[in-house]
């Protein structure tokens, strides 16, 4: 699971696109990171890679208070407009590897699809040196299902035709894979051998013109060339439009929960 982290400011991009379309988490994986982590009422939580602040505002909501950093300008906007009725809740723009952290003051730390874009060997080490004793880490990731409906066949031809290159959205990910890479960084750098891996699984349905703007969000889309992207675009949209006008979406999440090595 090669990683170009060179890529990860892309977001900011298109952060208008991601705070409207890039999905909630369910509230079952919160409930379950809440109860895991037995976080007290007046817990406090630092979230890495806040994004628009679509995992922050479920806790935001829930009165814990909450430090979100975040490396783009625009998508910490969107986190504090998000969350401006949560006085508890705290968004800081800036890169997460520089900024400083107070040593063992949380008692949960949490980041929804953003630490992999974090080289290993620098945030696991900062994120367990900032909980503190029994406190826990919380990272979870949406991932790829492929659907093997007619409209995401009909995405995946087109890909094919126009974009051999690339992967299909609908290409599904390896979850064993995914698993071995987050459960060997938590060994390797935090000494964390019980790490509680849950997945979770939910279907939204969204019309063609949100779909094209959920593509637009990814950060491989957003890497193509100009005309490239248009062009699928148009038949992605027209592809959509022809066989129902709308998709059922599957949505994976997968958790990795885990509590602070003693003495880490």
């Amino acid at each position: 699971m090669g990683i170009d982290r060179s890529r990860r400011i892309t977001f900011e991009e298109t952060a208008d696109l991601y705070s409207e379309t890039r999905t909630l988490y369910p509230d079952a994986l919160i409930e379950d990171i809440i109860r895991l982590s037995a976080l007290p009422a007046d817990g406090r939580i630092l979230e890495i890679g806040c994004g628009a602040g679509n995992a922050t505002v479920s806790f935001a909501e829930r009165g814990y208070h909450l430090l979100g950093i975040e490396l783009g300008e625009r998508l910490a906007e969107y986190a504090r407009q998000r969350c401006r009725d949560y006085p508890n809740t705290t968004i800081i723009q800036s890169e997460f590897e520089s900024y400083d952290l107070p040593p063992e003051s949380f008692d949960l730390a949490i980041s929804a699809d953003a630490f992999h874009w974090i080289r290993p060997e620098v945030g696991y080490p900062k994120v367990q040196a900032a909980l503190k004793e029994n406190g826990s880490f919380a990272f979870f990731w949406q991932i790829t299902v492929d659907p093997q409906t007619d409209w995401s066949r009909a995405v995946d031809e087109i890909f094919q035709q126009l974009a051999p290159q690339y992967d299909s959205p609908n290409q599904p990910m390896d979850v064993e894979q995914i698993r071995n890479i987050i459960t060997g960084n938590f060994r390797e750098y935090c000494g964390i051998a019980d790490v509680t891996v849950k997945l979770y699984d939910w279907v939204e349905t969204l019309s063609a013109d949100k779909y094209i703007k959920l593509l637009r969000t990814y950060s491989g889309f957003r890497g193509m060339d100009d005309g490239l992207r248009e062009a699928l675009n148009q038949e992605i949209f027209t592809a959509i439009q022809n066989v129902s006008g709308s998709i059922e979406q599957p949505y994976r999440a997968i958790l990795f929960y885990a509590k602070k090595a003693p003495h880490g």
